[in-house]
């Protein structure tokens, strides 16, 4: 290839590097999210209190869900993108005083001992899944009919 062919092949692949970055990830708002419909059941708050908390969901790269003891529930929203954390679904956190708190930073922890990137948490906002019944009483109704009393 000549000088004359390589230059304007760089420039392509040059204005082509620019429009893969300049897809604003950290801050998309069209969030494609993957986490399950819940219902809200409060008001958000700023803090949990980290000793309670039993498990985490990463659902995508803007929303974990947090099950605290007790079969309590807090999804967190993040306010920004945070890259790798729905395809890694792990993260680390430090909480201050036993706290989480939404000023607090989650890492994101990559395949191996590597960090990936830190983002900010956002307010924890109680919630049930959508699909789970708040009466755990089982209930006598049944939409059978009866059955004819044995002879």
């Amino acid at each position: 290839m000549t000088m004359k062919g390589v230059a304007p092949a760089l420039a392509c692949a040059g204005l082509l590097s620019l429009a893969a970055c300049a897809d604003n990830s950290g801050t998309d708002r069209t969030r494609q999210t993957r986490a399950p419909a819940v219902e809200v059941l409060g008001e958000p708050v700023n803090c949990i209190n980290t000793i309670r908390v039993r498990n985490t969901r990463v659902h995508d790269d803007f929303t974990i869900d947090f099950v605290l003891a007790g079969r309590e529930m807090f999804r967190n929203t993040l306010p920004n993108r945070c890259p790798g954390l729905g395809f890694e679904r792990r993260f680390a956190y430090q909480g201050t005083g036993g706290r989480l708190c939404h000023t607090d930073m989650i890492t994101v922890l990559q395949a191996g001992s590597a960090r990936g990137p830190r983002c900010r948490l956002g307010r924890f906002v109680p919630v049930r899944l959508a699909t789970e019944n708040p009466d755990t009483s089982s209930s006598s109704e049944s939409s059978d009919p009866p059955e004819p009393p044995a002879d």
